[in-house]
């Protein structure tokens, strides 16, 4: 066991250290004489998306299967028998915390949080799906806890390791759309208002109902929330906006450095901080749903020597006007960057496609050379960094504003008025009162 506590700490100081993956192979593996060692990896949620995020890092040993349904970690098990089974992620990460190198996080929305920032306190490199969090104070901690303890962090928006989003995003950065004025997304999903069940039906078999709750108030089991329709419940989920936006918003964030806003540095010699306005416009604000359709319209103020700009984000319907467009035809989904000599525009939710508009004016143009690294994989990326490689493009630093902003929305389609946010100190500024909607109380027994 001293062996392999040693080998493990070695792991993660290489990790943390930055250097290139063939410098930390020599490093790190020097005596095992075994270039290929794998992560130890415990899975948070093996369901859904918890399935295809534990087929993506299978190269790796996948230790631990925790899911609040042992049905679920049943058929889990039958590809990795030898990983121990859970229900609960507290009394794994308690009994297994020094046989884990990593965790691979994809439960509903609600439990990202505790589930994450329990292993990350624990010094474990963490995989989260996205949005990273259920709120906006729970993106804040997960961000600086990450940094805190120092671990290789990556959230679930898989279309950040497409050839698409990195070049529309070098694309826009060199200049060629001219300056950044504004963007605009969309996505055609939408919820819908709906009352919360009367009936208490059994739970199933195999269900532990209130570990599936987690830090939530507790209701009643219902087919309604569990297993696949949590999300558009404000309990459990983020409804449409939280689903698709970090994926859908992706380009246009990372094209604009909108994470500039939660960098302190740039504003060491301002008199106040910077303030993102956000304001909503919904087809209802129903406590316990999300809306139909929403309209949000965030203004940002200047990031270093980058001008102010605008974001407008529609989903259930609504879309922007046509000229927006510059002569394109309106899609089913877009994320469009318009500059002052044309805009950079993806039809593609997860980004991973793109034009440049107008289209005829950009005929033949192949642009500067590539700036970004390409990905080997997003999860690749992931598990690379955590043996030492280069650091993961979608970070905790990336996904935890990107994710304050998608819940900063929801939060304003329930207060109904516009919200002035402070994103260097995690404050509403006009509004005090309002602070209550950026996070809620946890049961008993459920903490960051």
């Amino acid at each position: 066991m001293a062996d392999r506590i040693s080998r493990r700490e070695m792991l993660r100081r290489t990790a943390l250290s930055g250097v290139g993956l063939w410098a930390a192979r020599r490093s790190v593996w020097a005596d095992t004489n075994s270039p290929n060692e794998k992560l130890d990896i415990a899975i948070i949620g093996a369901g859904g998306q918890g399935g295809g995020n534990t087929g993506a890092v299978a190269s790796e040993n996948i230790v631990a299967l925790c899911d609040a349904d042992e049905r679920v970690t049943a058929s889990a098990s039958r590809r990795f028998p030898d990983a121990k089974r859970y229900a609960d992620f507290r009394k794994m990460l308690d009994e297994m915390h020094d046989q884990i190198d990593a965790v691979v996080v994809s439960t509903p929305d609600h439990t990202h949080a505790v589930a994450a920032v329990t292993a990350i306190k624990l010094g474990k490199h963490s995989y989260c799906e996205k949005p990273l969090t259920r709120t906006v104070y729970e993106a804040r901690v997960m961000r600086e806890t990450a940094a805190k303890h120092n671990v290789v962090t990556q959230m679930g928006n898989q279309g950040s390791a497409s050839e698409g989003l990195r070049r529309a995003v070098e694309l826009a950065w060199g200049g060629v759309v001219g300056e950044l004025r504004e963007a605009h997304v969309w996505f055609d999903g939408g919820n819908g208002p709906q009352d919360r069940p009367k009936d208490e039906p059994p739970v199933p078999p195999g269900l532990h109902w209130d570990l599936w709750l987690g830090p939530a108030p507790y209701r009643p089991y219902h087919a309604a929330y569990a297993p696949g329709s949590w999300r558009n419940w404000r309990a459990f989920g983020s409804g449409c906006l939280g689903d698709f936006g970090c994926h859908t918003m992706n380009m246009a964030f990372r094209a604009l450095r909108l994470e500039r806003l939660w960098d302190a540095r740039l504003f060491e010699k301002s008199s106040s901080p910077p303030i993102i306005r956000v304001e909503a416009e919904a087809s209802e604000a129903h406590p316990e749903t999300y809306p139909r359709w929403i309209i949000l319209r965030y203004t940002f103020p200047a990031r270093g020597e980058l001008p102010p700009v605008k974001l407008t984000w529609y989903n259930g319907g609504p879309k922007p006007p046509q000229d927006v467009l510059l002569g394109h035809p309106m899609t089913d989904n877009g994320c469009l960057v318009l500059g002052s000599k044309g805009a950079v525009f993806s039809d593609c939710p997860w980004n991973t496609r793109f034009v440049l508009l107008p289209q005829k004016e950009f005929e033949g143009f192949e642009g500067p050379q590539p700036t970004l690294p390409r990905s080997p994989g997003h999860h690749e990326e992931w598990v690379l960094a955590c043996k030492g490689g280069p650091k993961p493009f979608s970070t905790f630093d990336i996904g935890g504003p990107l994710t304050e902003l998608i819940q900063l929305g929801n939060a304003a389609v329930l207060v109904g008025h516009p919200l002035e946010y402070d994103p260097l100190n995690g404050k509403i500024v006009n509004c005090t009162e309002s602070n209550r909607f950026l996070h809620r109380d946890y049961r008993s027994g459920w903490t960051l």
